[in-house]
């Protein structure tokens, strides 16, 4: 049965050798492109899409909303997400919902991986990736096992506040807030604010 591929990318090269893999090594795909989200987006109001490999470095994109805008468009359609940027933001967009996520730098071996693999199990991750979910997965356990008050400490923190202010917040003393402070620390295993800010931003 005929799969119908969505290139979204708007360099040529990167569209045409991207199907020129496609093509070689799948013989049941029916190939589609688009130069500019705003195309992209037209075309998968008015057409279904088995599978959308886009490009997040539009002129006019909107990041990782886009994934949500697409899902909330054609909901079975996979997307897999086809960039230059490192695999460290991969996170932001499979929790929006894409089905993977491939750096251009990737050799075609690989990328053909990728489109099996979203078809067949419904996502690809690499192994970076996979870690990467790992452990965040550990950090939102960790986090859980704060007390109410350490939990109530590390979101005031989180949000900039210091610990005077905290101190004034929750109504405790300044250096309450410092031990509090330091058991948080000793159960996420961090060492400064630029690290539990991470963990925050992971969670939430």
């Amino acid at each position: 049965m005929t799969k119908k591929i969505l290139i979204a990318d708007d360099h040529h090269v990167v569209r045409i050798g991207t199907a020129i893999i496609l093509e070689k090594n799948f013989n049941y795909f029916e190939i589609d492109f688009a130069e500019t989200y705003g195309e992209a987006k037209q075309k998968i109001e008015s057409e279904k899409y088995d599978l959308i490999i886009l490009d997040i470095e539009f002129t006019d994109s909107i990041l990782k909303s886009m994934v949500k805008e697409i899902k909330n468009i054609s909901e079975e359609s996979l997307i897999l997400i086809f960039t230059s940027y490192k695999e460290n933001i991969a996170l932001q967009y499979i929790e929006e919902g894409a089905n993977g996520f491939m750096n251009k730098q990737s050799d075609p071996e690989h990328f053909v991986k990728a489109v099996e693999a979203v078809f067949k199990d419904g996502y690809y991750y690499t192994p970076e990736i996979m870690n990467e979910m790992l452990k965040g997965n550990e950090k939102k356990k960790a986090v859980e096992r704060l007390s109410e008050r350490e939990l109530q400490v590390f979101n005031l923190l989180a949000k900039g506040n210091g610990n005077l202010e905290i101190a004034n917040a929750l109504n405790i003393e300044e250096s309450t807030v410092g031990t509090y402070k330091r058991r948080i620390y000793q159960k996420l295993k961090i060492t400064n604010l630029i690290e539990l800010f991470e963990i925050y931003k992971q969670i939430h």
